[in-house]
């Protein structure tokens, strides 16, 4: 297939779907947000809602969300980060997923386009958060799918801030998949009183899941037998993850999400969060990279 750059509307919003490689990706300008990603005849590795809406000023449900300059609720994190904002009301993860981002430049190579976009709090303020921050958001597509989202302080002062690449998997069966490479990993379950254990074997989902882990690998997988593939996140910059499945009933109150819709996807987001927060000194950047593949299991 020749390489394809295409600018479409959705609604609300203004898109870009590129083709290249085999591989087909779907992102939004507002939010530098991800909505989906396809490789040739696989089914779509990026889960995207069947009732997702592209309205301006409200993140799309589903794809890879930009949480920053917090992830989650603001209150749960360190007060250095929650010492940044100004606002009685803080938004859930963070300020970004619904701001126009700006489009930087598209490159085209043989077998690859990458996407540039940026978010400038010097030309675009944050409200009720006055620090002097670039953000910059590049998606590089191929064969496989990589992303780096770069954090420049140009602030006189220190700047903390989490983050996360808040990424939808999409898979066959929620309930039949693990995650390889968490054993040993410290995490916090969110749903029993943020309490602290210790993850042994490999996370399976059999409930609703919330956790934060800490001190997580390079490298993770999802094991996927119902497709017969192994998805792999290969992550720098980041030490920390979170796992989120709604199962039953929390999926029954979340907005552009089918009741059933649980079954059928997985976030596995990728993240600077809690003790693996960023802290930036004047002029100081930090890069947090991702990078998608997936591999055929041997039958």
């Amino acid at each position: 297939m020749s390489t394809q750059v295409e600018r479409v509307e959705l609604d609300q919003l203004t898109c870009w779907r590129i083709r290249v490689a085999g591989s087909e990706l779907l992102l939004a300008q507002q939010g530098a947000q991800i909505l989906s990603y396809r490789h040739n005849d696989q089914p779509p590795l990026i889960w995207l809602s069947p009732e997702a809406a592209y309205r301006r000023g409200q993140s799309v449900r589903g794809g890879v969300p930009i949480c920053w300059p917090w992830f989650g609720d603001l209150r749960r994190n360190p007060e250095a980060v929650q010492a940044h904002y100004q606002q009685a009301e803080a938004p859930a993860h963070g300020l970004v997923r619904a701001e126009d981002w700006q489009l930087l430049g598209i490159d085209e190579e043989d077998d690859a386009v990458s996407l540039h976009l940026a978010c400038d709090t010097r030309q675009t303020p944050l409200a009720g958060w006055p620090h002097d921050a670039r953000l910059t958001f590049t998606v590089r597509v191929a064969q496989d799918l990589s992303m780096r989202l770069e954090t420049l302080n140009r602030a006189d002062a220190p700047l903390t801030i989490s983050q996360a690449l808040h990424t939808y998997f999409a898979v066959s069966d929620v309930r039949q998949v693990s995650v390889e490479g968490m054993h040993g990993c410290r995490y916090l379950d969110t749903l029993q009183d943020w309490r602290e254990l210790r993850q042994a074997g490999e996370p399976t989902f059999t409930g609703e899941t919330d956790r934060i882990y800490l001190d997580t690998p390079a490298r993770m997988s999802i094991l996927d037998p119902g497709w017969g593939r192994r998805i792999h996140l290969d992550a720098c910059g980041s030490r920390s993850a979170v796992l989120w499945n709604p199962r039953v009933e929390k999926a029954m109150r979340l907005s552009q999400f089918p009741d059933d819709a649980w079954q059928n996807m997985l976030c596995i987001e990728t993240a600077n969060v809690l003790d693996d927060v960023v802290e930036l000194k004047t002029d100081e950047r930090h890069l947090l990279e991702l990078r998608l593949s997936s591999t055929s299991l041997a039958r």
